[in-house]
């Protein structure tokens, strides 16, 4: 089973490399987030053209939402309406005679790093202290896949220095990260494949004139798997070719291949 996630920065202004996406690597499930559209409004014609019409959205007007679409039926679709806010952050799906597949969009943060004057911020330490109780109480094999808006490694990034008091790699941020995947012996799954200190990123910032030759990049894409799925991820690659392509996101897909 072929698993891509991908930020998609607004579904309806990019299918076009969607469509390049999924005929290009022909993925079993695409988790899209950010798709920027509410639910009764997403292209489900476009994706049973393409061949995904098993569709799980949660979608918001504006911003936010995330989209799981599949080629086959799944078993169930629910979401967590994590901190109370009401906010479209996640949607999961249980494989058939297979684990459950937790779409996320963690909040961004803003760009102060201090939750004393910064909602958004608050926020966000709040949604990853969520995260990390569910984690702890999670009991069921789980893919937890997503934009997760944290680069939690200091080669998650391009300079970790410069980015300690920057939001998605303060020491708040990283640290709340790494208590979350150790509540539950979360397996970071691009780690696996590419092991530390090995620089990855996932993210480039549209404010980059050449965002690939300056390479600036951010890991704030995720793929983990429960301690009992550990050995059936059997390839890893993020498709930094798409970052390139015609009116990208600021995002490149990840993809991993399953063997279940």
């Amino acid at each position: 089973m072929r698993i891509i996630t991908w930020n998609i920065n607004s579904v309806r202004a990019r299918l076009d490399i969607v469509r390049q996406l999924i005929e290009e690597y022909k993925p079993d499930v695409l988790c899209l987030q950010e798709i920027k559209v509410q639910t009764d409004m997403f292209p489900r014609g476009f994706f049973e053209e393409v061949g995904l019409p098993n569709l799980a959205i949660h979608g918001q007007k504006g911003h936010h939402g995330v989209a799981t679409a599949a080629r086959a039926p799944f078993d169930d679709s629910f979401h967590i309406d994590w901190c109370g806010m009401g906010d479209a952050r996640h949607i999961a799906i249980k494989l058939k005679e297979g684990p459950t597949l937790h779409n996320f969009y963690v909040p961004a943060g803003g760009d102060e790093p201090d939750p004393e004057i910064n909602e958004k911020f608050a926020h966000k330490l709040k949604f990853v202290e969520e995260m990390t109780t569910w984690s702890k109480e999670l009991t069921e094999p789980s893919i937890l896949v997503g934009d997760l808006n944290i680069a939690p490694h200091e080669d998650d990034v391009w300079d970790h220095k410069k980015l300690l008091k920057v939001v998605s790699h303060t020491p708040i941020e990283t640290d709340g990260m790494l208590a979350m995947m150790a509540a539950h012996d979360w397996v970071d799954v691009m780690r696996e494949f590419t092991p530390l200190p090995e620089k990855l990123y996932s993210w480039w910032s549209y404010r980059a004139r050449d965002w690939d030759a300056a390479d600036k990049g951010r890991r704030l894409d995720h793929v983990w798997v429960s301690p009992s799925l550990k050995h059936t991820p059997v390839h890893m690659e993020v498709l930094r070719g798409a970052r390139g392509w015609e009116k990208p996101s600021d995002h490149a897909p990840v993809l991993v291949d399953f063997k279940f």
